[in-house]
């Protein structure tokens, strides 16, 4: 659902302070059916810069508007609501689903499976709207997948901006070093065989 609504971002929860932009694995996020590889990398930015459409972005192959975008996160995140940018004469993807943790998804798997949540979008050229989530069902989000299967009538499918607002946890996807502590063993934890038995927001 995209809900509406007037106010100052300064004072609500739509300002770049909720953005999860800076844990997003840039370096691993990858797109399906992308007409220059590697361009999906392109529409994730600052939400200040989310309408700053000068430099590359992401496309679909020509008479195949169908997108599959995989992004992944550096730490776990609490998704509220997703943004969409997308591009203009009927480039904009109409229809949203998502699926939450779950790698190596391709267009069949995305056309068979039951997304989590699924929205049909709205043109959004000047980056006003947000998808709100069922929050309850992106809680511990550690990866995402967005399936646009068709745009607004176009050939192709054109993706500017792809934006997510909500917050992060303190769990670390990154690999750390484990610390183990040795301690003394307690006899009577350790018995012989004998003794045991053996789930649209208006941006001004």
């Amino acid at each position: 659902m995209a809900c509406l609504h007037d106010h100052s971002c300064d004072d609500n929860d739509c300002s770049s302070n909720w953005s999860l932009y800076q844990y997003i694995d840039i370096t691993k996020v990858f797109a399906l059916n992308e007409a220059n590889p590697g361009s999906v990398k392109s529409v994730f930015k600052a939400w200040e810069d989310r309408l700053n459409t000068s430099g590359e972005h992401l496309v679909s192959n020509e008479g195949d508007p169908e997108l599959l975008v995989f992004i992944p996160f550096t730490s776990d995140v609490k998704i509220k609501s997703i943004s969409i940018v997308g591009g203009s004469f009927g480039t904009s993807p109409s229809k949203m689903r998502v699926f939450v943790n779950r790698e190596g998804i391709d267009f069949s798997d995305a056309q068979s499976m039951q997304a989590i949540q699924e929205w049909d979008l709205v043109e959004n050229m000047r980056g006003v709207l947000e998808y709100q989530t069922r929050y309850s069902k992106f809680q511990s989000v550690g990866n995402i997948t967005l399936h646009f299967p068709e745009s607004f009538g176009g050939d192709i499918t054109e993706i500017h901006y792809i934006g997510f607002k909500g917050e992060a946890t303190q769990l670390k996807r990154t690999a750390v070093a484990n610390i183990v502590y040795e301690i003394l063993p307690n006899p009577s934890d350790h018995k012989t065989r004998a003794e045991s038995g053996g789930g649209l927001s208006h941006i001004e």
